[in-house]
Parts: structure tokens; C-alpha cells; sequence
């Protein structure tokens, strides 16, 4: 490859910027071909359609993995180590790895697990390469961590000190249904996870004064739990959002401004 052909290529599969029209459309192509993919995992059966929507999908897929290494320095900006790096990046496994199971050779000996199908679901993970706003919503993640890990933090703690309480203050026997409450502690996770997240499904009820004191409090506790770390995305979303509105403002004040003078 030409250095202008490759640095060509390089714009075309990176994410498609304004005007750029050819970089656009391989994005439009790209989303299209991550979609088309996952049809026949909506199906149980096994179709010659279906094996033809792999067969193109995945030439796609593979294409774009060995386009994307080969322009590795060109992303990198680290030389020729790019080319030895690349492979080991995020975005690089996530497209490695929903290739995989496409070859008959590896996923026939995946299909006993049915992993190839649950790996093939990765590939809507590529979505989010072309999809602008989750990438936005992907950096206020990353710039709120330390508050939603601490929240995170205490979920576990408090469910496992729930799931603790529990476990030991319901009774061995219920004398409802004649068999225990929790039969293990993973039991009682289950149903403090469940609970504490407002989602209850019922398939375990404590029969304790104590057991449903606890059901009580751990069902409140979760809607505060629930609520902190929305309302801490919500409001660095919008104000990641007005950052980029006011950065996209004077970008177009600068081009104007540099059309107004070649005018002149």
C-alpha cells in the first residue's frame, strides 16, 4: 500500500466526519452488516439464508479487522510497535472475537456450550464505535467512575451483608412449604440482589418478623441506590452535551471566520 492509499483507507474506516462521504457510508455499511449478522440468532433453526448472511457478514467483518491492522500506526502513532500492539487492544479483541465462531473448524466444538452463538452477540458491542451518543455516554462512565464504583461498592456490601441476615434468620424448615427458605447462600444473594433492586420476583419470600423487616428496608434502600448514580449520569450527560454543543459552535464561527477572510 501507498502511504496516501493507506492514510485514504485510514479515513474512510475510522468514524466518518462531515463531508467526508466515502468514510459515511463505510460507517452506514459497517452498522448495517453488525445488524444483519445477529438475525439468525433470533432463530432456533439453522438455515442456507442464515449460512449465507454469515459467509458475507463475516467477510466483512474480517476485512475491516485486517484494514484496521494494517493502518494500526496510523491510530497508534507508535511506529511499527503499532502493528504488534493493535492485536491486544480493546476494540481489536471485541472484533478478533466475534469473528471466531464463523470458522466451522472452532465453532463446532463451541456449539456444545453454544458459546459461538453468545459470542457472535458481541459484535453488537461494535455498534458503539460508530454510535456517537454512546460513545458520549461511554466517557461520562469513565469520567464519574470513582462515584459510580463507590456505589457499586456499597451495593455489594449491603447485599451481601442482607443476603447474610437473611440466610441465617429464616428458618431451615419454612413451615409453609416445608422446605427452606434459602437452600444456599447463593439463594440468599439471589433474592437480596433482586430485592434490592426493586425488581422482587417472588419465587422466595421470608416467613420472619425479622426476615421481612429486612425485605422492607433493603426495598427502600434500593430506590435510593437506583437513584444516585442515575441522577449523577443524567447530569454529566447534559453537560457533556453542552461542552460539545458550544465546542461544534466555535468550530463553525472559526470556519466561517477563515471563509470570511479567503474572501476577502
Amino acid at each position: 500500500m501507498t502511504p496516501n492509499f493507506r492514510q485514504r483507507l485510514f479515513e474512510i474506516i475510522e468514524n466518518g466526519k462531515e463531508g467526508d462521504k466515502a468514510s459515511q457510508a463505510y460507517d452506514l455499511l459497517m452498522v448495517v452488516t453488525i445488524f444483519v449478522s445477529i438475525i439468525p440468532l433470533m432463530f432456533v433453526e439453522e438455515t442456507y439464508l442464515f449460512h449465507i448472511i454469515e459467509q458475507v457478514t463475516v467477510t466483512i467483518f474480517i476485512l475491516d479487522y485486517i484494514w484496521r491492522w494494517s493502518t494500526a500506526d496510523l491510530k497508534l502513532k507508535k511506529g511499527g510497535w503499532s502493528f504488534l500492539i493493535y492485536p491486544f487492544t480493546p476494540w481489536a479483541i471485541v472484533d478478533l472475537v466475534s469473528i471466531l465462531p464463523a470458522f466451522t473448524m472452532i465453532s463446532e466444538g463451541f456449539k456444545l456450550l453454544r458459546i459461538a452463538r453468545l459470542l457472535k452477540i458481541l459484535r453488537l458491542l461494535r455498534i458503539i464505535r460508530y454510535a456517537s451518543q454512546i460513545q458520549v455516554l461511554m466517557h461520562v462512565i469513565k469520567k464519574e467512575k470513582r462515584v459510580l464504583l463507590s456505589v457499586l461498592g456499597i451495593s455489594v456490601f449491603y447485599v451481601f451483608i442482607t443476603a447474610l441476615v437473611m440466610f441465617n434468620a429464616e428458618p431451615r424448615v419454612n413451615p409453609v412449604t416445608g422446605t427452606p427458605t434459602f437452600k444456599t447462600f447463593f439463594d440468599a444473594l439471589y433474592w437480596a440482589t433482586v430485592t434490592l433492586t426493586t425488581v422482587g420476583y417472588g419465587d422466595m419470600v421470608p416467613v420472619t418478623e425479622l426476615g421481612r423487616f429486612v425485605s422492607m428496608m433493603s426495598s427502600l434502600f434500593g430506590v435510593a441506590i437506583i437513584a444516585l448514580p442515575s441522577g449523577v449520569i443524567t447530569a454529566s450527560y447534559l453537560d457533556e452535551l453542552r461542552a460539545i454543543r458550544k465546542e461544534n459552535q466555535r468550530l463553525q464561527e472559526q470556519q466561517q471566520k477563515e471563509s470570511e477572510q479567503n474572501n476577502q
